[in-house]
């Protein structure tokens, strides 16, 4: 599986942590990239634990900031995992989601954090090929983990793992802005 080709340039964007005032539009943004959609009060729920923190990514539209993109992260002690990442369908291989992977990289570094760990769907062959091109490896798998529509099935999780630098210079190449 080769590498998804980097994308050339991004609309203008920007990258921000998620307010309480956002729950509702990560929500939504949630339910348009995966079957089991989480709730407002789940993601409450996961923001409101010790070392968890999200971002959103707005991009210009027509009639001003539309959100595109989102990242649920939790860290604890030297290790963060990537709850949920999900981007709008038209906004995808637009480099979103590899620009939310390593901001989110690089407060995981600031907050102590050595590894980052993240769940994947086998079959999900883009966020796989991203998160290999990012350094991510596969350290387990989860059979049967993701169901799939009546009638498909499930598949499994494939569980990915990579080093964090100890000090981060993703920040100083970071395509999104913060605001």
């Amino acid at each position: 599986m080769s590498p998804m080709p980097h994308p050339v340039a991004l609309p203008p964007v920007r990258l921000r942590p998620i307010g309480p005032f956002d729950l509702e539009i990560v929500a939504a943004l949630h339910a348009g990239s995966f079957e089991d959609a989480w709730t407002v009060g789940a993601i409450a729920e996961i923001l409101a634990m010790p070392g968890a923190f999200g971002l959103i990514v707005e991009i210009e539209g027509e009639s001003g900031p539309e959100p595109a993109g989102f990242v649920l992260v939790r860290r604890v002690a030297e290790e963060c995992e990537i709850l949920s990442l999900g981007v709008r369908p038209q906004h995808r291989r637009g480099g979103i989601a590899r620009a939310l992977v390593r901001r989110a990289s690089d407060l995981a570094v600031r907050g102590g954090a050595g590894r980052i760990f993240l769940e994947v769907a086998e079959d999900n062959l883009p966020a796989l090929c991203l998160y290999r091109d990012l350094g991510f490896g596969e350290v387990g798998r989860r059979p049967g983990y993701y169901r799939r529509p009546a009638g498909a099935g499930a598949v499994a999780a494939l569980v990915m793992r990579r080093s964090l630098p100890r000090r981060s210079a993703l920040a100083d190449h970071e395509p999104v802005g913060d605001g």
